[in-house]
């Protein structure tokens, strides 16, 4: 099998945007990498071949059930690779626990993998009938049951106007409330159905629901925002940080902070004079996300809403 390819002997995970992530950390031997959503490890197994033979890398994700898979697909590279069961916003914890000082490239392909929705235990998917759940971690205690069954309405309604940008907030949070105890995923999607119009031609309203009960289950922009600092700080000079997000608020973050720290100054624009005392830290490498080509969206449907964005430590 070529570098280049994704793995053909992994059917139930296709890494999103494969042969960009390749393209823009430009693996090769000495190098060090971290990949803070390991999952199935499609983009790890990629980075070790081309950084043969002595490449290092460092898996992180929350799910054991990733961990245990990433770490059989892994075995090749056994004697280059550290795989541990942690988040990535504790990226600098977790390299100096194995005395790493810095790292050449670092990868996150955010929110919830292929792998996750398809299995129907982890509750994540509104196409399937599996228990109230949504945790990355199964060691966290919320779950997406407390979520739908003891926020008040008013917190229902703000999550999913927040985390799912979505109109009809009001009669969804009203229908959950009225229907609870709801233990089911598709119990949920049930009720969600049965308030909002089901429009063939576009997603369906289960799909932003469960996105804002599952951001709010798990954190994650706040995580996100909290690791994007971290990533930047354990990059050595050139070293690069990609990341891939799947929806408008996760790439707004990303590309704000970019932004704001690949910028010398950032006082107000009519401010005559400097008083932040900012220096660029970074140095934006993608002017626009990288999308998936059409062909890969052809073999993965995942991947149309892929955005990558890369930047290059100063």
């Amino acid at each position: 099998m070529s570098a280049g390819t994704p793995l053909e002997n992994s059917p139930a995970h296709v890494p999103v945007l494969y042969h960009e992530v390749l393209q823009y950390l430009q693996p090769s031997q000495e190098m060090k990498f971290v990949d803070g959503t390991l999952g199935a490890a499609g983009h790890a197994y990629g980075i070790l071949q081309q950084s043969a033979p002595a490449g290092q890398l460092l898996g992180l994700d929350l799910d054991p059930t990733a961990i245990a898979l990433a770490e059989k697909k892994l075995a090749p590279f056994s004697d280059r690779v550290v795989v541990a069961l942690a988040s990535y916003s504790n990226i600098r914890q977790e390299i100096a626990r194995i005395n790493w000082q810095s790292v050449d490239g670092v990868l996150v392909d955010l929110g919830v993998s292929s792998m996750q929705l398809d299995t129907p235990e982890k509750g994540f998917s509104f196409q399937s009938d599996g228990p109230l759940d949504m945790r990355f971690n199964p060691e966290q205690e919320q779950s997406a049951r407390e979520v739908v069954n003891q926020y008040a309405q008013t917190e229902l309604v703000t999550i999913f106007r927040k985390y799912g940008e979505m109109s009809g907030a009001g009669r969804i949070a009203e229908a959950i409330i009225k229907a609870r105890p709801i233990e089911t995923t598709g119990q949920l999607t049930k009720v969600i159905s049965s308030v909002v119009k089901i429009n063939p031609r576009k997603a369906h309203p289960a799909t932003l629901v469960f996105q804002a009960i599952r951001i709010e289950v798990n954190q994650e922009l706040a995580g996100i925002s909290a690791f994007l600092p971290e990533a930047t700080s354990v990059l050595h000079s050139g070293g690069r940080l990609a990341v891939i997000s799947f929806h408008s608020l996760e790439d707004r973050i990303v590309k704000h902070y970019f932004q704001l720290e690949s910028k010398d100054c950032i006082c107000p624009p009519k401010q005559p004079i400097c008083t932040c005392g900012h220096k660029a830290s970074i140095r934006i490498l993608t002017k626009k996300s990288i999308q998936a080509s059409p062909e890969e969206m052809k073999f993965n449907s995942r991947a149309r809403s892929a955005r990558l964005r890369v930047v290059e430590k100063l």
